[in-house]
């Protein structure tokens, strides 16, 4: 799901990396792409993206001020469902309202769609054993 600033793969690649220091090196092979999202007011951008990987969630955020974009800032870490949805709640994850970069419902559909006792596995979401 791409939103905001972003309507497909390729736009958030040509934001994050471009062809002199930051070249795109297949940092997406593989990945299970669930939410990427930018807003850009004025001149500056904040972007939220979250992905699957073998199993495991990852997000990366960036942001930038003035023309300088979001080169180099490709730096996945992981998460977890619990993480993200505390931040939803008590936070201000994807409603900061300055950046015009809100993603917090679809993020919220995302994970709702996620049964409690889920474990993310490979392209899939395999539920656990009772």
């Amino acid at each position: 799901m791409f939103l905001n600033n972003w309507d497909s793969l390729d736009e958030m690649k040509a934001d994050f990396w471009d062809n002199y220091g930051n070249k795109y090196n297949g940092e997406l092979e593989g990945v299970n792409m669930l939410l990427a999202s930018y807003g850009t007011p004025g001149c500056e951008g904040d972007a939220f993206v979250l992905f699957e990987r073998d199993g495991k969630l990852f997000e990366v955020s960036g942001s930038h001020c003035s023309c300088y974009g979001l080169k180099g800032q490709w730096e996945p870490e992981e998460t977890t469902i619990e993480s993200l949805r505390h931040r939803l709640d008590h936070g201000n994850l994807g409603n900061e309202k300055y950046s015009e970069n809100p993603f917090a419902a679809e993020l919220r559909g995302i994970l709702d769609a996620m049964p409690a006792n889920v474990k993310v596995r490979g392209a899939a979401l395999l539920q656990r054993p009772s």
